[in-house]
């Protein structure tokens, strides 16, 4: 438990910010599994947008330190792969 005033405050902001960052994590997997969606109904036009909606998002979370940029890249790879699979 913490002590000190300090170390208090730290506590209350680490909380803060551990709940601020869940939420963004999730805001990401749901975009992933719009794109996940669209694919596995073979529905090529909503997979290319659910993607193009999702890449930015991606993106900004990976720029923020949310998610670590590599991970980023490879959804993004993936997802792609899936939607150039369709089209093929």
């Amino acid at each position: 438990m913490a002590n000190s005033p300090q170390a208090r405050k730290r506590a209350r902001q680490a909380e803060t910010r551990r709940s601020h960052n869940a939420s963004f994590r999730s805001m990401v997997r749901t975009y992933i599994k719009k794109v996940d969606a669209a694919v596995d109904s073979k529905d090529y036009d909503a997979a290319t947008v659910a993607y193009n909606a999702a890449v930015p998002v991606i993106d900004r979370m990976a720029d923020k330190g949310i998610i670590h940029k590599n991970k980023a890249a490879r959804h993004k790879s993936r997802l792609n792969a899936g939607i150039k699979a369709l089209k093929a």
